[in-house]
């Protein structure tokens, strides 16, 4: 637990003494009684998002994220009393219904807590129209470090003696707060004291905003609701530069928008290279751009000023997105652009400076000072961030894992900071302080108000116990940094690549939102360690060796990986290409290396060449299924194969898949590639594939001889062996690619290995050539010329594609397939749960019943019992059979329905 908790997704780690996830706000209550009177320091912690490294502590840190009830919700009054865990998408959809919403929405808004929020003064893109947290905080209920309860609101004093000492500083400083404080929104670095001044009413609740966790503990919060105006536009401005789409501001901010996210094309060309072409929409030209959002009650009026402001705004070239889809794809860019600023230079690119803020006029100016330091560095970064208020987030690429590296980064910060002061800027301008910048606080504040702030401190928290070593009396910011505690441990120095890899998460924490197939396990569980972020945390702990310090055989490392299904999603879903299905294969294989493996590796793990053996000896595959089927041996099979004895036995086919081809076709030559799980367990599957291709034209012919991908092998980490397999595959296939004959493979997972892990584990140039020649069905379909595919209208199809197709292959080609058939498609998003092996053996059964009741059990339920069930995938036919006794077609058999009968294929 300690190792899930010593980062968040800044720079540091600072294990702590101790985890606690309350699940009632008394228990949170009685937690911070405990901790105070006992001198432990206490941390509070949201998601863990936090980008500064406050979220992270040598004492007690508090995971507040169970305590997320929304207790009450005004619709009148615009307001909602929330738990500190409550996550602001949730709040959102929760008020939906009224036509209301949580104002500010940061990035990561679908999984940080409002108290995170209010920790940071989080902003977010939209923060221009509705404001920063501070903005939309009515009140809150806090424990200061005294122990004393503060119920807080505009226009309420409660009876306090810390009140009271804080009202008499403040009038005892009125000139230094009225003159260094609260000088353009984006200035949250340090405590916000302008909202003590008398004339914004003393309000003590917003000035806590801000605070880190520093002053008091959040128990409850009463924030803000707003309305959406019903029409809203993006209007996307081309300039020949980032810096001069940052001038364009005074041009652009009166035409009151909600929303100006500024980019350039470094960030675009990223997600072009990461993510295909295809994924970023048409822009404007230039080489930077400006997304601008306006809403307006009355759409006529909203196409005006959208027209209006391409022609003030002096850009090479604008356009209003009238396409909502296309709209959001755009915004996606910017969404996603942290995680994919930290990959998208030549090397790793970190967020030691990430979010300093100008006013708004100054940011052109400031951004030119800003490339040219970084020129003067030798550094390069990847810049994008909310222009209309100034703030400018910023990946650079840092050499951490060395002492001059380290020092070479103080040295940069340092002369940022003074730039940024010295355009009358903040430190910070939505993340907060943090352990990354409190040292800077004295670079734009006065010695005054940083004696201010340490009078504040003394006030609300006496024997620092709140978040120590943040915003008062600051830890180095170069102390406690993540890389470099690693940089000498053993195992780094064994293996740098897999160090390096480990260390790819930077904790956005993406995988906590509960959207897309990322992280199966995450969503069933809801538990940090089975998040992608939370295994990854785990193996940068191995690597560093203090904590976790058994190497590849730690338990904590194997209860970590235990329920990682192997899907992918992360690699593919994940801004930082974190592939912790590719970590846990090296982990089994060095952890069982020269030892006896879990007796479903050998059985499981080996099913392809068990199956071929089988199914080789005629008759031999009825004697033994009929055996297996008898109660007695069926108990033991699954107790020797350490397979659950719930789940039911494969079938061997009676013939092999390939034996059943026959001779005579003509048109465009094809050769099926038949996997062992068709060849042995799915056989009949495979005349479908072969009528479909012959009424689409081409002529196919089926590999008669075994090339197996390893797939197996790899997922229970027996490597060496699925090396000669591919190596033996590569040799069979590779000359049918390259006399120009594409190959077409069944099953997705298969097809999956030639695109991702044969790469790394067979060091040969072939393999990309069998990565590209190597199709599935839909991909195969998509070139024929003259075919149509059947009629499929009226028809509901339940479409769950396998992990591997998604994440390494691409649903696109299926899904444009399936709608040219005009059939009603429900694409399930998440995993079927199986997940190969994984499914079946013993200690797994309830986590994948679980993942297929996220996502894929539901949409059949809903879907009815007419519905066809699509899977390309063997497991999940597999599970559907077993958890919803339901019979998935191939897209093949799909498509078969209404197609014309087949050829006879010849044999290779």
């Amino acid at each position: 637990m300690r190792s899930l908790y010593s980062s968040d997704a800044s720079l540091y780690r600072v294990p702590p003494a101790a985890v606690c996830r309350p699940g009632t706000v008394s228990e949170l209550i009685a937690i911070v009684d405990a901790a105070r009177e006992a001198g432990l320091p206490l941390t509070m912690r949201g998601a863990g998002t936090s980008i500064a490294g406050n979220a992270v502590g040598p004492g007690l840190v508090l995971d507040c994220s169970r305590l997320d009830a929304v207790a009450h919700v005004d619709p009148v009054a615009h307001a909602a009393i929330i738990e500190p865990g409550v996550i602001p998408a949730r709040l959102t959809a929760a008020v939906a219904r009224h036509g209301l919403r949580f104002g500010p929405d940061p990035s990561t808004s679908d999984r940080c807590t409002i108290g995170g929020m209010i920790g940071n003064n989080a902003c977010g893109p939209r923060a221009l129209g509705y404001g920063r947290t501070a903005d939309n905080v009515l009140g809150l209920e806090v424990i200061t470090g005294t122990g004393e309860r503060l119920s807080l609101a505009a226009g309420h004093r409660p009876d306090s003696p810390a009140l009271d000492a804080l009202e008499a500083l403040v009038r005892a400083n009125l000139g230094v707060i009225r003159t260094e404080f609260g000088r353009f929104p984006r200035q949250v670095s340090g405590y916000s004291l302008e909202h003590l001044l008398p004339e914004h009413g003393f309000d003590v609740a917003r000035f806590l905003v801000g605070s880190e966790g520093t002053l008091a503990v959040v128990t409850g919060a009463r924030v803000r609701l707003v309305t959406d105006l019903p029409h809203s536009t993006l209007v996307v401005i081309g300039y020949r530069s980032m810096a001069a789409a940052a001038d364009a501001m005074p041009r652009v901010l009166p035409s009151r928008p909600t929303a100006v996210e500024g980019l350039d094309s470094r960030i675009v060309d990223v997600v072009r290279h990461r993510q295909g072409a295809a994924t970023v929409p048409a822009l404007p030209a230039g080489e930077g751009w400006l997304f601008i959002e306006l809403t307006d009650a009355d759409p006529d009026l909203l196409a005006r000023r959208a027209a209006d402001l391409v022609a003030a705004a002096g850009g090479l070239a604008g356009e209003v997105i009238t396409d909502p889809e296309r709209a959001a794809r755009l915004w996606r860019i910017r969404a996603d652009g942290a995680g994919l600023a930290s990959i998208g230079l030549g090397k790793p690119a970190h967020s030691g400076w990430e979010d300093a803020a100008v006013p708004p006029e100054a940011l052109g100016a400031y951004l030119r000072d800003l490339d040219s330091l970084l020129g003067r560095h030798g550094l390069h970064g990847l810049p994008y961030g909310h222009f209309g208020e100034g703030c400018v987030h910023l990946r650079i690429d840092f050499e951490l894992s060395s002492a001059a590296g380290v020092a070479r980064y103080r040295t940069f910060v340092e002369e940022a900071a003074v730039l940024a002061a010295g355009y009358g800027g903040s430190m910070s301008g939505e993340h907060g302080d943090g352990r990354a910048r409190s040292e800077l606080l004295g670079r734009m504040y006065s010695s005054q108000a940083l004696a201010l702030f340490a009078a504040v401190k003394h006030i609300f928290d006496p024997d620092n116990v709140l978040n120590p070593g943040v915003l008062v009396d600051p830890r180095p910011l170069d102390a406690d940094l993540r890389l470099p505690a690693a940089s000498g441990s053993t195992l780094r120095r064994l293996d740098p690549a897999f160090a390096a890899d480990v260390h790819r998460c930077t904790g956005v924490g993406k995988c906590l939102a509960g959207a897309g197939t990322m992280c199966p396990s995450y969503q069933a569980t809801g538990r940090e360690q089975d998040s992608t972020r939370g295994r990854a945390r785990v193996l940068q702990e191995m690597v560093n060796g203090t904590l976790v310090t058994k190497g590849w055989r730690a338990p904590e490392v194997a209860e970590a990986l235990d329920l990682c299904l192997s899907c992918k999603a992360c690699a593919s879903e994940c801004p930082t290409g974190t592939d912790v299905a590719a970590y846990k294969s090296r982990v089994l294989e060095e952890s069982h290396r020269h030892r006896l493996r879990p007796r479903s590796h050998y059985a499981l793990g080996w099913l392809p060449t068990w199956g071929r053996a089988i199914t080789a000896v005629p008759g031999l595959a009825a004697v033994v299924n009929a055996t297996l089927a008898a109660p007695g041996i069926g108990r033991a099979a699954r107790w020797f194969a350490g397979v659950d004895q719930r789940r039911s036995l494969p079938r061997f086919a009676s013939r092999r898949a390939r034996s059943r081809a026959a001779t005579g076709t003509t048109g465009t030559p094809v050769v099926v590639w038949v996997d062992s799980f068709t060849d042995t367990l799915d056989a009949e599957r495979l005349d479908a594939v072969l009528a479909v291709l012959g009424a689409a034209g081409f002529a196919p012919s089926v590999l008669r001889r075994t090339a197996c991908c390893g797939l197996p092998w790899i997922t229970t980490g027996q490597r060496d062996h699925a090396a000669r397999l591919l190596r033996h595959s590569l040799e069979l296939l590779h000359p049918i690619i390259a006399a120009g004959t594409p190959i077409v493979g069944l099953e997705p997972s298969c097809v999956a290995v030639w695109r991702s892990d044969a790469a790394e584990l067979v060091d040969d140039p072939r393999v990309a050539d069998l990565a590209a020649g190597i199709r599935t069905l839909a991909e195969l379909l998509s070139t024929a010329t003259g075919w149509e595919p059947p009629d499929l209208t009226g028809t509901v199809v339940v479409a769950q594609p396998h992990c591997h197709h998604s994440a390494v292959l691409g649903w696109g080609a299926d899904a444009a397939l399936l709608a040219r058939t005009g059939a009603t498609v429900v694409t399930v998003e998440g995993c079927c749960g199986l997940a190969g092996n994984f499914g079946v053996e013993v200690g797994h059964y309830e986590t994948s019943v679980a993942v297929a009741n996220t996502h894929l059990l539901p949409a059949v339920e809903a879907a009815g019992p007419d519905a066809v069930l699509l899977a390309d995938g063997f497991s999940c036919r597999l599970q559907l059979a077993d958890l919803a006794d339901r019979r998935a077609l191939t897209l093949a058999e799909l498509l078969l329905t209404h197609a014309t009968p087949r050829r006879h294929p010849v044999k290779l």
